[in-house]
């Protein structure tokens, strides 16, 4: 399984073990559907920067590619047209090059004080590009843990060893269908 994101994904602060990517590893291996988890999380990285690197990335072997970008391109309001493009050909790139893997696209937020109108473009730009590519849509990355500083490192953006784990069950949530139906 091929983990494509930001800081995010990568675990910024934590140890590599501890990012969501791993932890997820784990429980496939305790739910007895064993998966190597590759992480390729950079922090910092724009939706352009992804575009940039993805061709190099899908050099790994993938039967499930996870895809989180955009976080960092809201929290420097880029428009979000530009960033809607950049998604979408990563997807397609990921389509062209890994035909028949299953994509999950993990949705992203902005904080609410981007202002009204950016906050919903950029919240509905990601169910736009899953359905218009036909990608499975992941809940909200963050969901239970944006925003509460007991599961949040120092900087509040990235979760703790404790957020990291709700992270992973959210996203364990979204691949465990998708897991099975390659399995079986």
């Amino acid at each position: 399984m091929l983990f494509v994101g930001t800081s995010l994904t990568a675990g910024y602060g934590l140890e590599p073990d501890q990012a969501f990517p791993s932890l997820i590893a784990r429980m496939a291996d305790s739910a007895g559907t064993p998966i190597t988890a590759v992480n390729a999380g950079v922090s910092g990285e724009t939706s352009a920067d992804a575009l940039h690197r993805i061709a190099w990335v899908l050099r790994a072997q993938a039967d499930i590619v996870v895809l989180e970008t955009g976080a960092n391109d809201g929290l420097r309001a880029l428009p979000v047209d530009a960033t809607r493009a950049n998604i979408a050909a990563i997807v397609d790139r990921v389509k062209r090059a890994k035909p028949g893997v299953p994509i999950v696209l993990a949705q992203m937020e902005v904080p609410p004080n981007m202002g009204e109108g950016y906050f919903m473009a950029f919240h509905d730009m990601y169910g736009d590009i899953a359905r218009e590519k036909g990608v499975t849509l992941l809940p909200f990355l963050l969901a239970g843990v944006a925003g509460r500083p007991d599961l949040n490192q120092d900087d509040g953006l990235h979760p703790n060893a404790v957020g990291e784990r709700i992270v992973a069950t959210n996203v364990w949530r979204g691949l465990q269908p998708i897991i099975r139906s390659i399995i079986n």
